[in-house]
């Protein structure tokens, strides 16, 4: 593991109560350890099914090199168009009716409402065996939290979070998306908890621990030391449609969506929710990608 990695995850719990500085972008990952990773992957098949991606991303609301949606959506709309017989499309702050015709893959990195109506849109995505994915604060929701669980397995209604170092755990290692993957691996970025919806209906892939009661929500009124286990990324499929469901809590720092780690679990994740083969997108998570020799 490179040193300062190991660093970064000794100090995961002690930053929940440091003073709030500007995070650190992680240094790059090992050209020798990710290409190990996806040396374990079996090829995709021949013959690959026509695939239609669907980016979806809202106005940018943070800081510089946070939530950037829209950089995200011009970056990862050119990359998912390299891959073999995939179409991509894209809707800005959300899909009319006509964008989402032949949808086959819904890929959302953006704040909205979650009314009503967009859970309808989910609903009739998946009812036809098409897939979701979420990244970071898509998963939140203002309202009709129960529903949003039943679209994505879980629910965030803006509670705590923290920004930092944070020691990713596998939860599920022999998950095709996990394949390979190191049982842990340091990220630096921003988990979520509590969320609403019976956890019990998920499958955690991987998870972080937490001082819940001293995110940075917290701050100025920091509770005990109390350390939970709380899931970063998950998978769902809804037992009232024929579709799938993946979230990644990850994707606050734009430094993120560069690595290949989290590239590999993202691009996996959407491969699974669309059920098609899981390293189909394999080799783009180190397109244009820095690497350390």
């Amino acid at each position: 593991m490179n040193p300062l990695f190991r660093l970064t995850a000794l100090t995961v719990l002690a930053a929940t109560h440091l003073p709030l500085q500007a995070a650190t972008a992680p240094p790059p990952r090992s050209r020798a350890e990710i290409h190990r990773v996806l040396a374990l992957a079996p090829p995709a098949p021949h013959t690959l099914r026509p695939l239609h991606i669907l980016l979806v991303a809202g106005p940018k609301d943070h800081g510089p090199g946070e939530h950037d949606y829209p950089k995200w959506q011009r970056e990862w709309a050119p990359l998912l168009a390299q891959a073999e017989h995939v179409r991509v499309s894209t809707a800005f702050p959300w899909p009319t009716p006509e964008q989402w015709e032949g949808v086959d893959l819904a890929v959302f990195y953006l704040k909205t409402r979650w009314d009503a109506a967009q859970l309808a849109d989910i609903k009739r995505l998946q009812d036809r065996g098409g897939g979701a994915v979420t990244i970071h604060w898509a998963i939140g929701c203002d309202q009709h939290c129960e529903r949003h669980a039943d679209r994505f397995g879980l629910s965030y209604p803006a509670a705590s979070y923290r920004h930092g170092p944070v020691d990713l755990k596998l939860a599920l290692p022999d998950h095709p998306i996990l394949l390979g993957l190191p049982r842990s691996i340091p990220f630096v970025d921003e988990p979520y908890w509590p969320f609403v919806g019976d956890p019990n209906r998920i499958q955690v892939l991987a998870t972080s621990e937490e001082m819940i009661h001293r995110g940075d929500d917290r701050r100025r009124n920091p509770g005990d030391d109390t350390v939970a286990t709380v899931p970063v990324f998950w998978t769902f499929e809804p037992p009232d449609s024929r579709g799938r469901a993946f979230v990644s809590i990850f994707g606050h720092y734009m430094w993120t969506f560069d690595d290949p780690y989290f590239r590999l679990l993202l691009l996996r994740g959407m491969a699974w929710a669309a059920r098609d083969h899981p390293y189909r997108f394999d080799p783009l998570a180190i397109e244009g990608v820095p690497l350390a020799d």
